[in-house]
Protein backbone atom coordinates (compact mmCIF):
# COMPACT_ATOMS: atom_id res chain seq x y z
CA UNK A 1 0.00 0.00 0.00
CA UNK A 2 1.58 3.27 -1.36
CA UNK A 3 2.23 6.26 1.56
CA UNK A 4 0.03 8.84 1.46
CA UNK A 5 1.71 12.27 -0.03
CA UNK A 6 1.43 15.55 2.02
CA UNK A 7 -0.16 18.73 0.38
CA UNK A 8 3.05 20.39 -0.99
CA UNK A 9 2.55 24.58 0.76
CA UNK A 10 3.87 26.61 -1.55
CA UNK A 11 5.85 29.76 -0.08
CA UNK A 12 4.98 32.55 -1.41
CA UNK A 13 7.71 36.25 -1.02
CA UNK A 14 6.43 38.50 1.55
CA UNK A 15 7.57 42.26 1.91
CA UNK A 16 9.71 42.35 4.83
CA UNK A 17 11.42 45.31 6.21
CA UNK A 18 14.88 45.46 6.82
CA UNK A 19 15.60 45.80 10.31
CA UNK A 20 17.43 49.50 11.03
CA UNK A 21 19.20 50.92 14.26
CA UNK A 22 16.42 53.48 14.54
CA UNK A 23 13.87 50.65 13.94
CA UNK A 24 15.15 48.39 16.80
CA UNK A 25 15.73 51.29 18.87
CA UNK A 26 12.27 52.45 19.07
CA UNK A 27 10.72 49.32 19.40
CA UNK A 28 7.64 50.20 21.41
CA UNK A 29 5.66 48.20 24.15
CA UNK A 30 1.45 47.85 23.22
CA UNK A 31 0.21 51.47 23.38
CA UNK A 32 -2.14 52.60 26.77
CA UNK A 33 -5.06 54.11 25.40
CA UNK A 34 -6.25 56.74 27.31
CA UNK A 35 -10.11 58.70 26.27
CA UNK A 36 -9.90 62.28 26.60
CA UNK A 37 -12.49 65.18 26.79
CA UNK A 38 -11.47 66.42 23.40
CA UNK A 39 -9.07 66.90 20.79
CA UNK A 40 -5.50 66.78 22.03
CA UNK A 41 -3.81 70.17 21.27
CA UNK A 42 -0.70 69.79 22.42
CA UNK A 43 1.61 67.35 24.53
CA UNK A 44 4.85 68.87 26.86
CA UNK A 45 6.91 67.00 28.99
CA UNK A 46 9.26 67.73 31.84
CA UNK A 47 12.82 68.23 31.59
CA UNK A 48 13.18 67.02 35.18
CA UNK A 49 12.84 63.34 35.97
CA UNK A 50 10.72 61.48 36.40
CA UNK A 51 9.80 63.25 33.01
CA UNK A 52 6.14 63.73 33.94
CA UNK A 53 3.76 65.01 30.33
CA UNK A 54 1.09 67.62 30.23
CA UNK A 55 -2.01 67.03 28.52
CA UNK A 56 -3.70 70.15 27.09
CA UNK A 57 -7.22 69.24 25.97
CA UNK A 58 -11.10 71.02 26.22
CA UNK A 59 -10.97 72.65 29.43
CA UNK A 60 -8.62 71.13 31.28
CA UNK A 61 -4.63 70.15 31.66
CA UNK A 62 -4.15 66.55 32.84
CA UNK A 63 -0.53 66.06 34.94
CA UNK A 64 0.13 62.24 33.76
CA UNK A 65 3.31 60.08 35.87
CA UNK A 66 5.47 59.06 32.94
CA UNK A 67 6.29 55.76 34.97
CA UNK A 68 3.20 54.85 35.93
CA UNK A 69 0.48 56.47 32.69
CA UNK A 70 -1.91 57.46 35.25
CA UNK A 71 -3.27 61.11 36.05
CA UNK A 72 -1.53 62.84 39.31
CA UNK A 73 -3.22 66.19 38.81
CA UNK A 74 -5.72 67.74 36.90
CA UNK A 75 -5.51 71.71 36.52
CA UNK A 76 -9.66 73.01 35.16
CA UNK A 77 -9.27 76.50 36.31
CA UNK A 78 -10.33 77.50 32.79
CA UNK A 79 -13.62 79.07 31.53
CA UNK A 80 -13.35 77.76 28.15
CA UNK A 81 -11.10 75.72 26.01
CA UNK A 82 -7.22 75.80 27.00
CA UNK A 83 -4.40 75.54 24.62
CA UNK A 84 -0.05 75.19 25.16
CA UNK A 85 0.19 74.07 28.49
CA UNK A 86 3.70 73.68 28.82
CA UNK A 87 5.95 73.67 31.76
CA UNK A 88 8.99 75.48 33.29
CA UNK A 89 12.46 74.15 32.54
CA UNK A 90 12.20 72.74 35.99
CA UNK A 91 8.83 71.30 35.92
CA UNK A 92 7.84 73.33 39.08
CA UNK A 93 5.79 75.76 37.11
CA UNK A 94 3.14 75.89 34.59
CA UNK A 95 2.26 77.87 32.21
CA UNK A 96 -1.36 77.56 29.69
CA UNK A 97 -3.81 79.73 27.89
CA UNK A 98 -7.01 79.86 26.81
CA UNK A 99 -10.48 80.65 24.97
CA UNK A 100 -11.17 84.27 27.16
CA UNK A 101 -7.72 85.76 26.18
CA UNK A 102 -5.94 85.01 29.63
CA UNK A 103 -2.71 83.04 30.50
CA UNK A 104 -2.66 81.56 33.60
CA UNK A 105 0.71 80.15 35.86
CA UNK A 106 0.56 77.31 38.28
CA UNK A 107 1.92 75.51 40.42
CA UNK A 108 2.57 71.98 39.40
CA UNK A 109 2.91 70.20 42.89
CA UNK A 110 0.25 72.26 45.13
CA UNK A 111 -2.04 72.81 42.31
CA UNK A 112 -2.56 76.40 42.63
CA UNK A 113 -2.92 79.33 40.56
CA UNK A 114 -0.07 82.41 40.96
CA UNK A 115 -0.07 84.59 38.26
CA UNK A 116 -2.66 85.21 35.36
CA UNK A 117 -1.33 87.75 32.71
CA UNK A 118 -4.09 89.57 31.35
CA UNK A 119 -3.81 91.77 27.66
CA UNK A 120 -5.05 89.42 25.00
CA UNK A 121 -8.27 90.36 23.32
CA UNK A 122 -8.73 87.20 21.04
CA UNK A 123 -8.00 83.22 22.10
CA UNK A 124 -4.61 82.41 23.56
CA UNK A 125 -2.95 79.12 21.35
CA UNK A 126 0.78 79.73 22.18
CA UNK A 127 2.42 79.99 26.06
CA UNK A 128 6.18 79.07 27.09
CA UNK A 129 8.53 80.27 29.26
CA UNK A 130 12.17 81.63 28.38
CA UNK A 131 14.79 79.66 29.01
CA UNK A 132 15.00 82.40 31.59
CA UNK A 133 12.32 81.00 33.66
CA UNK A 134 11.35 84.75 34.59
CA UNK A 135 9.35 85.42 31.69
CA UNK A 136 6.84 84.08 29.91
CA UNK A 137 5.78 85.01 26.11
CA UNK A 138 2.04 84.57 24.38
CA UNK A 139 0.90 84.62 21.26
CA UNK A 140 -2.91 85.10 20.44
CA UNK A 141 -5.73 85.31 17.70
CA UNK A 142 -5.48 88.82 18.00
CA UNK A 143 -2.38 88.65 16.01
CA UNK A 144 -0.07 89.63 18.76
CA UNK A 145 2.58 88.39 20.71
CA UNK A 146 3.43 89.72 24.06
CA UNK A 147 6.76 89.26 26.42
CA UNK A 148 5.22 88.77 30.26
CA UNK A 149 7.63 89.18 34.01
CA UNK A 150 6.87 86.17 36.12
CA UNK A 151 7.59 88.32 38.99
CA UNK A 152 5.00 91.53 38.62
CA UNK A 153 2.51 90.35 35.56
CA UNK A 154 3.60 93.06 33.68
CA UNK A 155 3.59 93.66 29.58
CA UNK A 156 7.13 94.19 29.12
CA UNK A 157 6.90 93.89 25.30
CA UNK A 158 4.21 93.51 22.55
CA UNK A 159 4.54 92.75 18.90
CA UNK A 160 1.87 93.49 16.48
CA UNK A 161 3.35 92.00 12.77
CA UNK A 162 1.34 89.03 12.40
CA UNK A 163 -1.84 89.55 9.56
CA UNK A 164 -3.21 86.27 10.53
CA UNK A 165 -3.95 83.97 13.28
CA UNK A 166 -0.49 83.10 15.30
CA UNK A 167 -0.71 79.00 16.13
CA UNK A 168 3.33 78.16 17.34
CA UNK A 169 6.12 79.50 18.72
CA UNK A 170 8.83 78.18 20.30
CA UNK A 171 12.35 79.76 21.87
CA UNK A 172 15.97 78.51 21.82
CA UNK A 173 16.99 77.41 25.16
CA UNK A 174 20.69 79.25 24.42
CA UNK A 175 18.84 82.46 24.21
CA UNK A 176 16.09 84.47 26.28
CA UNK A 177 15.48 86.77 24.26
CA UNK A 178 15.17 85.17 20.76
CA UNK A 179 11.65 84.21 19.98
CA UNK A 180 9.94 82.57 16.96
CA UNK A 181 6.12 82.33 15.91
CA UNK A 182 4.38 81.14 13.13
CA UNK A 183 1.16 82.06 11.82
CA UNK A 184 -1.92 81.14 9.12
CA UNK A 185 -0.42 84.38 6.99
CA UNK A 186 2.46 81.67 6.20
CA UNK A 187 5.03 83.50 7.62
CA UNK A 188 7.24 82.89 10.41
CA UNK A 189 9.07 85.93 12.55
CA UNK A 190 11.98 85.94 14.38
CA UNK A 191 12.03 88.41 17.46
CA UNK A 192 14.87 90.08 19.61
CA UNK A 193 12.82 91.13 23.14
CA UNK A 194 15.55 93.98 23.22
CA UNK A 195 14.45 95.30 19.85
CA UNK A 196 11.00 96.86 18.82
CA UNK A 197 10.41 95.25 15.96
CA UNK A 198 11.05 91.71 14.03
CA UNK A 199 14.51 91.05 13.11
CA UNK A 200 13.70 88.39 10.46
CA UNK A 201 10.82 87.10 8.37
CA UNK A 202 10.48 83.67 6.15
CA UNK A 203 7.95 82.92 4.27
CA UNK A 204 7.00 78.41 4.41
CA UNK A 205 4.12 79.07 2.10
CA UNK A 206 0.72 77.91 3.14
CA UNK A 207 -0.31 78.12 7.24
CA UNK A 208 2.40 77.41 9.69
CA UNK A 209 0.96 74.40 12.27
CA UNK A 210 4.39 74.05 14.41
CA UNK A 211 7.70 75.33 14.15
CA UNK A 212 11.18 74.09 16.10
CA UNK A 213 14.55 75.41 17.17
CA UNK A 214 17.76 73.84 17.85
CA UNK A 215 19.17 74.97 21.49
CA UNK A 216 22.13 76.98 19.28
CA UNK A 217 19.31 79.00 17.30
CA UNK A 218 21.38 78.64 14.54
CA UNK A 219 18.61 76.27 12.43
CA UNK A 220 14.66 76.22 13.11
CA UNK A 221 12.14 73.95 11.19
CA UNK A 222 9.01 75.46 10.09
CA UNK A 223 5.72 73.20 9.49
CA UNK A 224 2.71 73.41 7.28
CA UNK A 225 0.98 71.80 4.39
CA UNK A 226 2.32 68.35 3.71
CA UNK A 227 5.87 69.46 4.03
CA UNK A 228 8.58 70.62 6.55
CA UNK A 229 11.08 73.28 5.62
CA UNK A 230 14.55 73.74 7.17
CA UNK A 231 16.06 77.72 7.53
CA UNK A 232 19.56 79.02 8.47
CA UNK A 233 19.04 81.55 10.62
CA UNK A 234 22.58 82.45 10.73
CA UNK A 235 22.48 83.08 7.27
CA UNK A 236 18.97 85.88 7.00
CA UNK A 237 16.16 82.95 6.92
CA UNK A 238 18.15 80.79 4.01
CA UNK A 239 16.05 77.96 3.11
CA UNK A 240 18.76 74.83 3.23
CA UNK A 241 16.17 72.13 2.70
CA UNK A 242 12.16 70.99 1.88
CA UNK A 243 11.02 67.57 3.49
CA UNK A 244 8.20 66.29 2.18
CA UNK A 245 6.92 62.90 3.62
CA UNK A 246 3.53 62.91 4.44
CA UNK A 247 0.08 63.18 2.45
CA UNK A 248 -1.37 64.99 5.18
CA UNK A 249 -0.70 68.25 7.08
CA UNK A 250 1.74 68.23 9.35
CA UNK A 251 0.53 69.35 12.65
CA UNK A 252 4.00 69.09 15.47
CA UNK A 253 7.41 68.73 14.85
CA UNK A 254 9.36 67.16 18.29
CA UNK A 255 13.42 67.05 18.80
CA UNK A 256 14.31 62.86 20.15
CA UNK A 257 17.72 61.12 20.57
CA UNK A 258 19.52 63.98 21.92
CA UNK A 259 18.98 66.39 19.09
CA UNK A 260 19.77 64.04 16.47
CA UNK A 261 16.33 62.95 14.98
CA UNK A 262 13.37 64.87 13.74
CA UNK A 263 9.71 63.92 14.74
CA UNK A 264 6.86 65.25 13.02
CA UNK A 265 3.40 63.80 13.33
CA UNK A 266 0.57 64.55 10.72
CA UNK A 267 -2.85 64.22 9.89
CA UNK A 268 -2.28 61.33 7.63
CA UNK A 269 -1.87 59.19 11.10
CA UNK A 270 1.45 58.69 10.09
CA UNK A 271 4.80 60.07 12.97
CA UNK A 272 7.80 60.02 11.03
CA UNK A 273 11.79 60.46 12.47
CA UNK A 274 14.40 62.10 10.55
CA UNK A 275 18.02 61.58 10.80
CA UNK A 276 19.22 65.43 11.76
CA UNK A 277 22.18 64.94 9.34
CA UNK A 278 20.48 63.75 6.15
CA UNK A 279 16.89 64.74 6.33
CA UNK A 280 16.09 61.11 5.27
CA UNK A 281 13.15 59.31 6.91
CA UNK A 282 14.72 56.42 9.66
CA UNK A 283 11.72 55.32 11.36
CA UNK A 284 7.95 55.24 10.61
CA UNK A 285 5.04 54.92 13.18
CA UNK A 286 1.19 54.15 12.26
CA UNK A 287 -1.54 55.07 14.18
CA UNK A 288 -5.13 54.63 14.19
CA UNK A 289 -6.17 58.53 14.50
CA UNK A 290 -4.82 61.72 12.77
CA UNK A 291 -2.10 62.51 14.89
CA UNK A 292 -2.73 66.71 15.99
CA UNK A 293 0.12 66.67 18.81
CA UNK A 294 3.23 64.40 20.05
CA UNK A 295 6.23 64.59 22.43
CA UNK A 296 9.13 62.38 23.03
CA UNK A 297 10.58 62.40 27.09
CA UNK A 298 14.42 63.83 27.31
CA UNK A 299 15.64 60.12 27.50
CA UNK A 300 13.39 59.03 24.46
CA UNK A 301 12.09 56.21 27.15
CA UNK A 302 8.05 57.31 26.35
CA UNK A 303 6.31 58.51 23.56
CA UNK A 304 3.28 60.42 23.76
CA UNK A 305 0.83 60.98 20.73
CA UNK A 306 -2.72 62.83 20.69
CA UNK A 307 -5.40 62.46 18.38
CA UNK A 308 -7.87 65.11 16.96
CA UNK A 309 -10.68 62.57 18.00
CA UNK A 310 -9.31 62.57 21.63
CA UNK A 311 -7.57 59.40 22.18
CA UNK A 312 -3.87 59.92 23.83
CA UNK A 313 -1.75 56.92 23.19
CA UNK A 314 1.07 56.43 26.01
CA UNK A 315 3.90 53.85 24.32
CA UNK A 316 7.10 52.84 26.37
CA UNK A 317 10.55 51.88 24.25
CA UNK A 318 10.80 47.96 25.04
CA UNK A 319 13.91 47.63 27.66
CA UNK A 320 17.13 45.80 26.33
CA UNK A 321 17.59 42.62 27.73
CA UNK A 322 19.23 41.96 30.85
CA UNK A 323 21.85 40.25 29.81
CA UNK A 324 21.70 36.63 31.33
CA UNK A 325 23.65 34.45 34.11
CA UNK A 326 27.00 32.80 33.34
CA UNK A 327 26.10 29.29 32.70
CA UNK A 328 27.07 26.96 35.59
CA UNK A 329 29.54 23.45 35.18
CA UNK A 330 26.28 22.06 35.78
CA UNK A 331 24.93 20.64 32.40
CA UNK A 332 21.06 21.44 31.69
CA UNK A 333 18.79 18.79 31.54
CA UNK A 334 18.21 19.44 27.70
CA UNK A 335 21.79 18.94 26.94
CA UNK A 336 21.34 14.86 28.38
CA UNK A 337 21.30 12.48 25.75
CA UNK A 338 19.56 9.59 27.41
CA UNK A 339 18.09 8.79 30.81
CA UNK A 340 17.12 5.62 32.42
CA UNK A 341 13.63 4.88 34.24
CA UNK A 342 14.66 5.75 37.45
CA UNK A 343 15.07 9.74 36.06
CA UNK A 344 18.42 9.68 36.25
CA UNK A 345 20.40 11.46 33.15
CA UNK A 346 23.91 10.20 31.85
CA UNK A 347 25.80 12.43 29.76
CA UNK A 348 27.10 11.46 26.21
CA UNK A 349 30.42 9.56 27.43
CA UNK A 350 33.38 9.48 23.88
CA UNK A 351 32.99 5.83 22.72
CA UNK A 352 28.93 5.70 23.36
CA UNK A 353 26.86 4.68 20.32
CA UNK A 354 23.72 6.68 20.07
CA UNK A 355 20.63 5.11 18.29
CA UNK A 356 17.98 7.71 17.43
CA UNK A 357 14.27 6.96 17.54
CA UNK A 358 12.71 7.85 14.34
CA UNK A 359 10.27 10.24 14.59
CA UNK A 360 6.40 9.63 13.89
CA UNK A 361 5.40 11.45 10.71
CA UNK A 362 2.08 13.22 11.68
CA UNK A 363 0.07 14.77 9.12
CA UNK A 364 -1.43 18.31 9.29
CA UNK A 365 -5.63 18.26 10.33
CA UNK A 366 -6.08 19.00 6.81
CA UNK A 367 -3.76 16.18 5.38
CA UNK A 368 -5.57 13.74 7.89
CA UNK A 369 -9.13 14.97 6.17
CA UNK A 370 -7.63 14.19 2.81
CA UNK A 371 -6.00 11.07 3.17
CA UNK A 372 -9.86 9.88 4.33
CA UNK A 373 -11.64 11.80 1.17
CA UNK A 374 -13.28 14.19 3.71
CA UNK A 375 -12.52 17.39 1.22
CA UNK A 376 -15.00 19.82 3.16
CA UNK A 377 -13.60 18.79 5.97
CA UNK A 378 -9.97 19.74 4.69
CA UNK A 379 -11.26 23.14 3.98
CA UNK A 380 -12.93 23.43 6.85
CA UNK A 381 -9.84 22.82 8.93
CA UNK A 382 -7.73 25.21 6.33
CA UNK A 383 -9.87 27.77 7.51
CA UNK A 384 -9.53 27.80 11.30
CA UNK A 385 -8.80 31.41 12.24
CA UNK A 386 -5.01 31.13 13.14
CA UNK A 387 -4.56 29.18 9.86
CA UNK A 388 -6.33 31.40 7.56
CA UNK A 389 -4.91 34.74 9.11
CA UNK A 390 -1.02 33.72 9.91
CA UNK A 391 -0.72 31.47 6.93
CA UNK A 392 -3.01 32.26 3.97
CA UNK A 393 -1.15 30.40 1.76
CA UNK A 394 -1.79 27.17 3.46
CA UNK A 395 -5.24 27.49 2.34
CA UNK A 396 -4.51 28.18 -1.10
CA UNK A 397 -2.51 25.06 -1.39
CA UNK A 398 -5.07 23.19 0.30
CA UNK A 399 -7.31 24.59 -2.30
CA UNK A 400 -5.14 24.10 -5.38
CA UNK A 401 -5.02 20.49 -4.35
CA UNK A 402 -8.65 20.03 -4.53
CA UNK A 403 -8.65 21.73 -7.79
CA UNK A 404 -6.08 19.01 -8.96
CA UNK A 405 -8.52 16.45 -7.72
CA UNK A 406 -10.96 18.05 -9.59
CA UNK A 407 -13.17 17.72 -6.37
CA UNK A 408 -13.23 21.73 -5.13
CA UNK A 409 -16.98 22.03 -6.38
CA UNK A 410 -18.02 18.58 -4.10
CA UNK A 411 -16.18 20.31 -1.19
CA UNK A 412 -17.27 23.47 -1.69
CA UNK A 413 -20.94 22.35 -1.69
CA UNK A 414 -23.48 22.25 1.34
CA UNK A 415 -21.68 24.55 3.27
CA UNK A 416 -24.08 26.21 5.90
CA UNK A 417 -24.55 30.22 5.82
CA UNK A 418 -21.53 30.37 9.13
CA UNK A 419 -18.68 28.86 6.99
CA UNK A 420 -20.03 30.36 3.32
CA UNK A 421 -19.47 33.43 5.36
CA UNK A 422 -15.75 32.75 6.57
CA UNK A 423 -14.74 31.53 3.18
CA UNK A 424 -15.99 34.56 1.54
CA UNK A 425 -14.27 36.59 4.40
CA UNK A 426 -11.09 34.96 3.24
CA UNK A 427 -11.70 35.22 -0.16
CA UNK A 428 -12.02 39.29 0.06
CA UNK A 429 -9.52 39.69 2.17
CA UNK A 430 -6.42 37.77 0.32
CA UNK A 431 -8.01 38.99 -3.55
CA UNK A 432 -5.42 41.69 -3.97
CA UNK A 433 -2.67 39.12 -3.60
CA UNK A 434 -1.18 38.78 -7.03
CA UNK A 435 0.10 35.32 -5.50
CA UNK A 436 -3.30 34.00 -4.90
CA UNK A 437 -5.69 35.63 -7.01
CA UNK A 438 -6.44 33.52 -9.84
CA UNK A 439 -7.15 30.65 -7.11
CA UNK A 440 -9.63 32.44 -5.02
CA UNK A 441 -11.59 33.68 -8.78
CA UNK A 442 -11.86 30.15 -9.35
CA UNK A 443 -13.16 29.46 -6.12
CA UNK A 444 -15.48 32.28 -6.05
CA UNK A 445 -16.75 31.72 -9.54
CA UNK A 446 -17.31 28.05 -8.26
CA UNK A 447 -19.34 29.57 -5.07
CA UNK A 448 -21.30 31.94 -7.02
CA UNK A 449 -22.59 28.87 -9.41
CA UNK A 450 -23.37 26.43 -6.44
CA UNK A 451 -24.88 29.50 -4.00
CA UNK A 452 -26.70 31.86 -6.59
CA UNK A 453 -30.02 30.98 -5.11
CA UNK A 454 -29.03 31.53 -1.67
CA UNK A 455 -27.19 34.99 -1.75
CA UNK A 456 -30.41 36.81 -1.93
CA UNK A 457 -32.11 35.08 1.12
CA UNK A 458 -29.06 36.14 3.49
CA UNK A 459 -28.25 39.85 4.21
CA UNK A 460 -24.47 38.88 5.31
CA UNK A 461 -23.57 37.03 2.20
CA UNK A 462 -24.85 39.63 -0.12
CA UNK A 463 -22.92 42.32 1.86
CA UNK A 464 -19.94 40.12 1.66
CA UNK A 465 -20.61 39.56 -2.27
CA UNK A 466 -21.09 43.35 -2.43
CA UNK A 467 -17.89 44.09 -0.85
CA UNK A 468 -15.78 41.24 -3.15
CA UNK A 469 -17.94 43.16 -6.11
CA UNK A 470 -16.75 46.65 -5.25
CA UNK A 471 -12.70 45.24 -4.69
CA UNK A 472 -12.52 43.62 -8.07
CA UNK A 473 -13.79 46.70 -9.33
CA UNK A 474 -11.30 49.31 -8.32
CA UNK A 475 -8.52 46.04 -9.24
CA UNK A 476 -10.00 46.39 -12.85
CA UNK A 477 -9.59 50.55 -12.69
CA UNK A 478 -5.81 49.74 -11.42
CA UNK A 479 -5.22 47.39 -13.91
CA UNK A 480 -6.28 49.96 -16.78
CA UNK A 481 -4.60 52.53 -15.50
CA UNK A 482 -1.27 50.66 -14.92
CA UNK A 483 -2.03 49.62 -18.59
CA UNK A 484 -2.40 52.70 -19.68
CA UNK A 485 0.88 54.28 -18.06
CA UNK A 486 2.57 51.06 -19.50
CA UNK A 487 1.67 51.85 -22.65
CA UNK A 488 2.94 55.25 -22.84
CA UNK A 489 5.74 54.48 -21.65
CA UNK A 490 6.76 52.26 -24.29
CA UNK A 491 5.57 55.17 -26.57
CA UNK A 492 8.03 57.25 -24.89
CA UNK A 493 11.46 54.44 -24.67
CA UNK A 494 10.51 54.16 -28.30
CA UNK A 495 11.30 57.43 -29.18
CA UNK A 496 14.02 58.10 -27.04
CA UNK A 497 15.86 54.66 -28.73
CA UNK A 498 15.10 56.66 -32.28
CA UNK A 499 16.42 60.23 -31.19
CA UNK A 500 19.87 58.21 -29.06
CA UNK A 501 20.47 56.38 -32.62
CA UNK A 502 23.53 58.08 -34.88
CA UNK A 503 22.25 59.18 -37.94
CA UNK A 504 23.79 57.55 -41.41
CA UNK A 505 24.91 60.50 -44.19
CA UNK A 506 26.39 59.56 -47.32
CA UNK A 507 29.66 60.89 -48.69
CA UNK A 508 31.03 61.38 -51.74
Amino acid sequence: MSSFKKTIIKSYPRPREEATADGLYWKLEPPVIKREYGAINYVHFSQCEPYNFAVTNSTRVHIYNAQTNQIERTITRFKGNVYSGSFRSDGSLLVAGGEEGVVRMFAVEKNAMLRVFKGHTAPVHVTHFTCDNVRVFSASDDLSLRLWDVATEVNVATYKEHKDFIRCGTSPSSNSDIILTGGYDHVVKMYDSRLKESVMSVDHGCPVESILIFPSGGLFFSAGGNYIKVWDALAGGKLLKQICCHHKSITTLGFCSNFQRLLSGSLDRHIKMYDISTYQVVHTLDYAGSVLSAAVSPNDSCLVMGTTDGLLSIQHRKKEMETRKAKTNQPQKSSFHYSVRARRYFTRAKDDLIIKNAKKDLLSPWDKQLKQFNYSRAIDCALDRKVRIQTPEIVISVMQELIRRDVIKSALAGRDEPKLQILLKFIIVNITNVNFMPTLIDVANILLSLYSSMMGQSGSCSEALGKLQTILNEEVKYLKVCSQTLGSMDTIFAAAEINTKPSTTKTD
